[in-house]
């Protein structure tokens, strides 16, 4: 069994993966100004909630967009396991064949979604990552990663509208019961959801229509349960897709 992390702007994701099986998975808040102790306990408490020793644990490996805190991650993990930890990123075998304009700048989240998508899912296909950035994976009939989109988040599109509009609070992320709000609350909600959702609908259309042909197209996230029961396109919610792809790629570098 294996800890892997993935360091994101809002949250870090934790899991234990034992082959192919996602043991748990939970997620703590990012926080810059924590110290490598802080990180450790955090950690060390989320293992203990699951009963996991450290002699369970074979290793650990790390996926992070955030560098000011990812060495600090790591220390606090070596303090957990006493072994060196993997760090997605110069010098880490992935078998991803990245086909852009500069490959050392494709964000190591985006790497490890894709080469879980490819382990698992028909090509050509289309990652969606919802966090504080939503982001797009493309990868061909081939097999290799040829681009992608970036944009706004959910979370950071909902505060932009209230920080900018006096009159609008902040609201909770479900769908209200009809597409047409009767209040203000409701409209908010509406337009966040569906908007998003129809995002992602036309987004399908256009890279289908760029593709060629049509595309099996994979969810994951920490907002994605939230919008994809409200897409049309055909769309496989996989939460665990990112832990996957790091146990993948720990598999790849294992010594010996």
């Amino acid at each position: 069994m294996i800890l892997a992390i993935d360091i994101g702007n809002t949250n870090i994701v934790a899991g234990c993966i034992d082959g192919t099986e996602c043991v748990f998975v939970e997620r703590l808040s990012t926080v810059r100004t924590k110290t490598e102790l802080e990180y450790a306990i955090d950690i060390k408490n989320v293992l203990d909630i699951y009963h996991i020793k450290k002699s369970d644990l074979e290793g650990g490996i790390i996926s992070s967009v955030v560098p000011q805190i990812t060495t600090i991650v790591k220390l606090a993990v070596e303090k957990i396991l006493k072994k060196e930890v993997l760090v997605v990123g110069a010098g880490i075998k992935t078998g991803l064949n990245i086909r852009i304009d500069n490959p050392a700048q494709l964000g190591s989240d985006l790497v490890v979604d894709s080469v879980a998508g490819i382990a698992e899912y028909p090509v050509p296909l289309l990652i969606f990552d919802l966090g504080t950035a939503n982001t797009v994976c493309v990868i061909d009939r081939n097999k290799n990663y040829v681009g992608g989109m970036i944009y706004p988040g959910i979370g950071v599109s909902l505060d932009s509208l209230t920080s900018h509009a006096s009159q609008l609070g902040g609201i909770s992320l479900e769908a209200p019961e009809h597409i047409i709000g009767k209040n203000t609350v409701e409209c908010m909600k509406s337009g966040i959801i569906y908007s998003s959702a129809a995002a992602i609908d036309g987004i399908i259309d256009r890279l289908e229509a760029e593709l060629g042909g049509e595309v099996t197209v994979v969810a994951t996230g920490g907002l994605a349960g939230k919008i994809v029961p409200w897409c049309r396109r055909k769309i496989v919610l996989d939460d665990n897709l990112l832990l996957k792809g790091l146990a993948i790629i720990y598999r790849k570098n294992r010594k010996g």
